[in-house]
């Protein structure tokens, strides 16, 4: 099975690939766009890409992408993430610090605090920051020990993120939607009618009449109007369920455009 995912190797996402499938071929994409239309563009059979973190929240690329895509989400992942500061130099050698923008994010205390004259910048991912790292001493990159070890940097720190409850939930992407196993969850993104009051609040109330639990709901601009929005929402259980099947039903008569992400087993918190 081809597997796609964000490259190139030494990545948070490699590491989530070979938990989700470890005899998958690894097929590293250039960004994070790629790796999640990869399913749909016939280049992989699967692809796993990041959809939140615990500290720096939502990735909007991948949420901008799944209203695009014809690919369900078909599972998921979650795993830890301890950042480490790796180099060829010293800490006192350090005068940048590179990584993708959520592992910057994710040790913006520790930057602040102990390299506050250092240049920061963003990379497209934290391997792509060790690489980089390999050519100048004074350079620094914030990403997984296995990065240090693939580009032969030191790690000079670790566990550097601001939590230590750092988590990040990856979503897979197939072709074949899962059956229902009784621990699943359903991914939902929904349009409503900006001009009618109380819209969000009708809309959440079919699911605690029927007792079903919310466990997610994220935002993102429409990209038409200031102030419009996609809502982006995890239950718990699946399409199939009676419950849930009646209150999808229901929800399509309150908004402008729903559509099913994909209803998978739910992982739990590594």
């Amino acid at each position: 099975m081809k597997l796609g995912l964000l490259g190139p190797e030494g990545t948070f996402s490699e590491m989530a690939a070979k938990k989700w499938s470890p005899g998958a071929q690894l097929i590293f994409m250039d960004d994070m766009e790629c790796a999640t239309r990869a399913v749909d563009d016939g280049s992989c059979d699967e692809s796993i890409v990041p959809i939140e973190n615990s500290v720096e929240g939502p990735v909007g690329v991948v949420m901008d992408a799944l209203l695009e895509i014809r690919s369900p989400i078909v599972g998921e992942e979650v795993l830890p993430v301890r950042q480490c500061l790796m180099s060829r130099g010293s800490l006192k050698d350090i005068k940048i610090i590179i990584s993708h923008p959520q592992g910057l994010g994710q040790c913006r205390h520790y930057i602040h605090e102990h390299f506050p004259k250092a240049e920061v910048r963003t990379t497209g991912s934290t391997s792509h920051a060790a690489r980089l790292a390999q050519e100048f001493p004074e350079m620094a990159a914030i990403g997984c020990s296995e990065s240090a070890q693939k580009y032969g940097l030191k790690v000079l720190r670790e566990g550097i993120q601001d939590y230590a409850a750092n988590y990040t939930r990856f979503i897979v992407l197939g072709r074949h939607k899962p059956s229902p196993t009784g621990h699943d969850k359903t991914s939902l993104a929904v349009y409503l009618d900006r001009d009618r009051p109380g819209a969000l609040y009708d809309f959440l109330g079919e699911f605690a009449r029927r007792s079903i639990n919310m466990t997610r709901i994220e935002s993102r601009p429409s990209k038409k109007l200031l102030g419009d929005y996609w809502f982006f929402i995890d239950v718990e259980g699946h399409e199939k369920d009676l419950e849930l099947r009646e209150a999808i039903s229901a929800l399509k008569d309150k908004c402008t455009t729903l559509k099913v992400l994909g209803s998978y087993p739910r992982a739990d918190r590594a």
